[in-house]
């Protein structure tokens, strides 16, 4: 019973950073796409996106905008990834669940 709760606990965590990471890689295809910001879809990923994109958001500062959300919001996605990554594997290793 214990390896299922620690390993559905993991699998949480990796659906989650994965949906965070997928938020943020709509936000970069609707910026460079130019969609239309008063999309309802498109807004509520730019919502979402600035506070998943953590402190990353203006960690680089290129003079092209869409150069500048390419680059700092696919940092925090590709962030997103790697911890909830790391995070699941530590979930297993102290639950006692398998890597």
């Amino acid at each position: 019973m214990r390896e299922r709760a620690v390993g559905l606990l993991a699998g949480i965590v990796r659906w989650a950073g994965l949906i965070f990471a997928l938020i943020l890689v709509g936000h970069i295809i609707f910026v460079i796409g130019e969609a239309n910001p008063d999309n309802s879809i498109v807004s509520w990923a730019a919502d979402w996106s600035e506070g998943l994109a953590l402190g990353f958001h203006d960690l680089f500062q290129p003079t092209d905008p869409k150069l500048s959300v390419l680059i700092n919001y696919g940092i925090a996605a590709i962030f997103w990834l790697v911890v909830s990554s790391i995070v699941a594997k530590v979930i297993r290793r102290v639950g006692g669940g398998s890597v």
